[in-house]
């Protein structure tokens, strides 16, 4: 594969700099972030979908960011979108158990169904990820943004899930644009997101 536009701090500039940014805040910790605020609060009063939402939050979106952050500072990894894919193996595991640590919460305490089966996919989507990056570096991005667009469209109808469609052809395009992945990675990433979400509707979820 060759090397990333935006690899060189150099390069970051313009339209280069306008998709990384775009890559970075449409990520999977944000887009996931988001559905554990809105799946609570569907099913639950303000306060308690709230609590609920800062524990899926806390967990599952910024605590794994802060793992990243962590090795990147302390220079463990080379850079932020970790295109060498045994930079990450590490936040793969680590993402993997506190989304194990949080269902066990969500679960001992009664927590919402549809947030217990967020939690299952993210455990089946992080761990099915971590395995296929051993080998090739899958698209994170891709896989995350049409799960979030389907789950959208199960949990809350299709016309709702329009509004992420415009996020999943943008996550598409700037990942092959900056050359952070081949069509065969983001086509990968598609199957896997879909492939994850479709299997929890055969038992039940979403």
């Amino acid at each position: 594969m060759t090397t990333p536009l935006d690899h060189h701090a150099h390069n970051r500039t313009g339209l280069v700099k306008s998709a990384r940014i775009f890559s970075n805040i449409v990520s999977p910790p944000v887009m996931f972030a988001l559905l554990g605020i809105a799946i609570p609060l569907k099913t639950l009063p303000f306060w308690p979908g709230f609590g609920w939402a800062a524990v899926y939050g806390l967990l599952v979106s910024l605590a794994p960011i802060l793992v990243v952050l962590y090795l990147l500072k302390t220079g463990r990894i080379s850079e932020l979108h970790m295109s060498d894919t045994r930079e990450r193996h590490l936040p793969y595991a680590t993402a993997v158990v506190f989304a194990f640590l949080a269902f066990g919460i969500v679960s001992w305490f009664d927590g919402p169904e549809l947030l217990r089966c967020l939690l299952i996919f993210n455990i089946i989507e992080l761990a099915a990820l971590g395995l296929i990056n051993i080998w090739w570096l899958i698209s994170i991005h891709t896989t995350g943004v049409i799960a979030t667009w389907l789950i959208v469209g199960l949990v809350w109808g299709w016309m709702a899930s329009l509004i992420v469609v415009p996020l999943v052809i943008g996550v598409s395009w700037v990942r092959l644009y900056l050359r952070r992945h081949t069509p065969a990675q983001v086509l990968a990433g598609f199957a896997l997101g879909i492939a994850s979400v479709l299997s929890l509707t055969l038992v039940g979820c979403f």
